[in-house]
């Protein structure tokens, strides 16, 4: 039932609203004077996205500010030991959902009761009906839960990679003008604009460089750690035998940092999935951002179109800068984030001055 919601189909009906998302975004940030803090932003702007995009919900702004802060709340306390007293995490996790699910019943039913004006087809409208292709009507429950579940698939991990993308084009000036001339050579900029009608799935996909970028701050700075899984028949791995039944973890962060096909596995090389080389080719499980085998990601896809789409903004309509001495370190738990949550300050574009930016002006976006 979920696997329609990433079909082709429907991420080029999502294309052109996560677009209108990430430009309104970057507007925003633009006009701050002060400098943002990337993460935190980067998690609202995904929460926005997962709710006016994949969602259809019309929820108006200041609804939508409350709603982030419960959720927030929510998802702080995901991860707290089960004990059920009062003000333990667990308590406010089980509060912070209870609040959440009124919100979104609330939506859900004005969603059901006004469809009119609508375009596309969200990742709820297309729940609801392949579930009665497979003749199951869905609860409010079910709608409820299903929906929730997107939000957070959407969430965390696509704004720890987003904050990701930022740092590294920042600290790799190169890569940033390289993205610039592949978009022009497309024909997607020009003039310091994006060119109309430019932007259809199949121009983004076509895009190698990009891929290549996303693909290597996938890699380096993969949002979460690992994966579970059942063992379903005992094996041997390197001499210990692994008993069927048992529940193992599979660790993505140390598999792109021992796997032998990648090599100077420190390095921030989008090259290395370049063309001439075939470091994430000469093994089936060396590179697994998403997980693998049957149990992949099924969001997968939508996240890296989303990534695509907010790095060719960056590229074309925007030019920003670190506003610390030094990069932050960086947190692995519980999923990848600066310390600080990266402190960059944007600055609003004209065409003009998009035009003339070169390799010597995006070098200044890393200037300390």
């Amino acid at each position: 039932v979920f696997s329609k919601i990433f079909s082709h189909e429907a991420l080029e009906s999502y294309l052109p609203k996560i677009q209108l998302v990430i430009k309104d975004t970057l507007r925003a940030w633009s006009s701050n004077p002060e400098p943002i803090n990337v993460y935190h932003e980067a998690q609202k702007l995904t929460f926005r996205m997962a709710i006016r995009v994949l969602l259809g919900f019309r929820i108006p702004d200041e609804e939508l500010g409350r709603l982030f802060e419960v959720y927030q709340q929510f998802v702080e306390n995901v991860f707290s030991l089960p004990v059920d007293l009062p003000f333990s995490g667990y308590r406010r996790g089980i509060r912070a959902r209870e609040t959440l699910q009124k919100g979104l019943e609330k939506a859900i039913q004005e969603k059901l009761q006004n469809t009119q004006g609508k375009d596309y087809a969200d990742a709820l409208d297309i729940l609801i009906e392949s579930g009665k292709e497979h003749g199951k009507e869905l609860t409010m429950q079910e709608l409820k839960d299903g929906t929730l579940e997107l939000i957070f698939a959407a969430y965390a991990t696509t704004a720890s990679a987003s904050t990701s993308l930022i740092m590294q084009l920042l600290k790799h000036p190169r890569v940033l003008e390289k993205l610039r001339e592949e978009l022009r050579s497309k024909g997607i900029l020009h003039n310091g604009c994006i060119c109309e009608g430019s932007l259809r799935l199949d121009n983004i996909n076509g895009l190698f460089y990009l891929d290549c970028v996303i693909k290597e701050v996938l890699r380096l700075f993969t949002p979460i750690s690992g994966g579970y899984r059942t063992v379903l028949q005992t094996f041997e791995l390197d001499g210990f035998q692994i008993p069927k039944g048992w529940s193992v973890m599979y660790s993505i962060r140390d598999t792109h940092d021992t796997a032998p096909v990648f090599k100077d596995v420190d390095v921030f090389d989008p090259e290395r999935f370049g063309q001439g080389r075939s470091e994430d080719k000469d093994g089936r499980f060396h590179y697994l951002p998403f997980g693998g085998g049957v149990r992949t990601c099924l969001g997968k896809h939508l996240a890296k179109l989303f990534l695509k789409a907010l790095a060719i903004e960056l590229a074309s309509t925007s030019r920003f800068e670190l506003a610390t001495r030094t990069f932050p370190k960086i947190t692995l738990v519980p999923v990848v984030h600066p310390v600080d949550g990266l402190k960059v300050k944007f600055f609003g574009l004209d065409s003009n001055q998009n035009e003339i930016l070169t390799e010597t002006d995006a070098m200044l976006g890393a200037t300390v």
